[in-house]
């Protein structure tokens, strides 16, 4: 017995090792939420090229664009071939809950693999405005009540802006935009007075002098922008939200490939080219496997359903 049961184990083992050593066996997909171009986008590019030479299989990236990130996810949700990963912002669906009434999936559906940069989120105001700390931003709102105004969009770092309002006992409108490019360019000419994103899309009107950069919404402050405070180190700890990026895998896809993904991601990431191109897009490199990116996740659905909640913006 105590043969059949070792004999049973060592064939379990080995198909395992197999199952993980065979991987991929044709094609791998990237579905990214975001349009070409964008600074995932890219990063998702560089690090396909790289694992391309390593599994000696295309690793080809398919946008997929628009739906508050729906028809992304659902494309990979759908995908048959046990070889097509999300590769995504996390702050595009752990909003999710508090946006829809339903959900054409579940949380448990996006299996965590690897989390592979941070992106920087700047909060700006108009240069115009002559403010140089959250501080002064907030006393001048303050002093003027109801006459600034906030470009809101839909997603995780809406609730957190509004909840940051909120917190800090002022009056700034919300204007709503679908379009986060708009929302910069009236930003830049002072139609609108604070807008949040990427700075990577924020650092063009920076670099015009139309865009003053009070902070960053990411939890630790970077070598990349030494001179700009993360929102924390503000005073503004509700305004705390960091730009997790990384690989997501399905449910069904066996715990042992996942790992030897996020094997071959970190060590993917850490290639001196990768760094340093990627890091020209506004995003901090910073690979981790599944235990610690799941964990970051956590944290983050937690800390957007609070400041949901402080701003009285629930479902």
């Amino acid at each position: 017995m105590l043969r059949l049961i070792v004999a049973a184990a060592l064939v379990f083992c080995s198909t395992v090792f197999a199952q993980a050593a065979n991987w991929p066996q044709g094609n791998v997909t990237f579905i990214v939420p975001l349009g070409p171009g964008s600074g995932v986008d890219v990063t998702s590019r560089l690090l396909a090229d790289k694992l391309s030479a390593k599994w000696g299989k295309p690793v080809v990236i398919e946008n997929r664009p628009g739906g508050d990130a729906m028809v992304a996810i659902n494309a990979f949700l759908s995908a048959t071939d046990g070889q097509t990963l999300l590769m995504a912002p996390t702050s595009t669906f752990t909003a999710h809950p508090l946006l829809h009434a339903s959900l054409p999936y579940q949380p448990a559906d996006l299996v965590p693999i690897a989390r592979v940069t941070n992106t920087l989120i700047a909060i700006g105001v108009p240069a115009s405005l002559g403010v140089n700390s959250l501080a002064e931003f907030v006393k001048l709102a303050k002093e003027k009540p109801g006459a600034l105004n906030y470009a809101g969009t839909t997603g995780a770092l809406d609730f957190v802006v509004s909840g940051f309002l909120k917190d800090a006992g002022i009056d700034v409108p919300k204007v709503p935009y679908k379009d986060g490019v708009q929302a910069l360019n009236d930003l830049a000419e002072g139609r609108i007075q604070i807008y949040s994103a990427a700075y990577a899309i924020v650092r063009p009107q920076v670099q015009a002098g139309k865009v003053k950069v009070l902070a960053l919404t990411n939890k630790d402050r970077t070598d990349l922008l030494p001179d700009i405070p993360t929102a924390k180190e503000a005073g503004f700890a509700s305004l705390t939200l960091d730009g997790l990026v990384g690989l997501f895998g399905q449910k069904d896809m066996p715990a042992d490939v996942r790992e030897r993904i996020a094997a071959d991601v970190v060590e993917a990431a850490r290639d001196p080219d990768f760094v340093k191109r990627v890091t020209e897009t506004g995003q901090v490199v910073n690979p981790g496997k599944a235990a610690e990116f799941a964990a970051e996740i956590d944290e983050q659905r937690s800390r957007v359903a609070e400041a949901a909640k402080a701003a009285g913006m629930t479902k």
